[in-house]
């Protein structure tokens, strides 16, 4: 995983305090690991957005590596003004604009998670595992071994039945060690 800086989260800094008629939002699908270089391409072409980021730190070989990644990956909050088209379409990362029906809904739910970033709040992504999901652990003792997801303890820790001889063991694993398992021959 190569370490990613902290880059801008928002532009301009009085982003909330633009007119919702005069610049709607609108939230941008990017290709692959391309948000940051859609938050690069706006901030050169003044164009506001919003891309929260949260940290994340991996330990590999004694040493702790730190990166900051967007909380909603695949996505880039905008507001848009007459250039934002063309500039999206050239910027080449866009995979489509998604319009927002209701303005002041979303416009209030970013509002509120700017202000938990701003008063120092932990913020976890939640991936798409819910309990009796088949997982695999990517870490620890226990890596390489699929099981099936049973509860959530907390928002980081979930517990994974691992069944073995027709007897099954419960482990208590972080969420960042699991992946949702794909048997051979399928695809998501």
């Amino acid at each position: 995983m190569p370490i990613l800086r902290k880059e801008s989260e928002i532009f301009p800094p009085g982003l909330f305090s633009l007119s919702l008629d005069e610049a709607p939002w609108e939230v941008v699908h990017v290709r692959s690991r391309q948000e940051k270089m859609l938050a690069r391409v706006l901030v050169n072409r003044d164009q506001p957005f919003y891309l929260p980021q949260v940290e994340k730190c991996v330990k590999r070989g004694g040493r702790t590596f730190k990166s900051f990644l967007p909380l909603f990956s695949g996505y880039v909050f905008l507001r848009r003004t007459e250039q934002t088209r063309p500039v999206l379409w050239s910027s080449g990362v866009v995979t489509r604009v998604i319009p927002v029906e209701d303005q002041r809904v979303l416009d209030e739910e970013l509002r509120q998670l700017r202000a938990l970033q701003e008063a120092g709040a932990t913020l976890t992504p939640r991936p798409d595992l819910a309990p009796g999901d088949r997982v695999r652990i990517t870490e620890g003792v226990f890596s390489g071994y699929v099981g099936t997801l049973v509860k959530e303890r907390d928002s980081v820790s979930l517990v994974v039945s691992i069944s073995s001889l027709n007897k099954s063991v419960l482990a208590e694993l972080p969420r960042d060690v699991l992946v949702r398992h794909q048997p051979f021959g399928r695809h998501p």
